[in-house]
């Protein structure tokens, strides 16, 4: 009995793994970017910020603080972009999506960024956070239909043991 409840606990405990992030850092990582939004800084290094934000942001506990750090990276997202920075931009979006329960489309972001870097370890823990979430909805949703097939069978007795009699 005790092994089924471990199996069971397990399976719906969090195994994320990924570092979370609070409101003070959201905040610096804010004060940074409007910092060097005032032109004070070059361009290179406004581009850091806003990544480190948006780093920030899709590490988030609130979704929609994920949700702005998705569409930061979206609007940064460039097909110019070197190597390096796709990989980046594509692994954080696969957090974000991640982190907002949307793992088919973090499973597609983060196949493309290992296309680009195969030995990516931060991607490949992700993929394997991604692969096991996936497989657990599906266990949860077997067992979902699987009683509702039963609750159906049940009232269907009921009904031919009622009109039997």
């Amino acid at each position: 009995m005790a092994a089924i409840f471990n199996k069971l606990s397990t399976i719906f405990s969090s195994d994320d793994t990924l570092p979370w992030t609070d409101r003070e850092m959201i905040s610096r990582c804010e004060s940074e970017v409007a910092k060097e939004g005032a032109g004070i800084t070059p361009d290179k290094d406004r581009n850091e910020s806003l990544m480190r934000l948006a780093w920030a942001l899709v590490h988030s506990r609130e979704p929609s603080n994920v949700l702005r750090g998705i569409a930061m990276l979206e609007a940064a997202f460039d097909k110019k972009a070197g190597p390096l920075q796709t990989r980046e931009i594509l692994y954080l979006l696969a957090v974000g999506h991640y982190r907002n329960g949307d793992y088919v489309k973090s499973r597609r972001l983060i196949e493309q960024a290992l296309e680009i870097a195969p030995d990516f370890r931060q991607a490949l823990m992700l993929r394997s956070l991604i692969e096991d979430k996936i497989a657990k909805d599906g266990i949860i949703g077997v067992g979902i239909a699987a009683a509702a097939v039963g609750l159906v069978a049940s009232g269907v007795a009921c009904v031919v043991a009622s009109r039997k009699r």
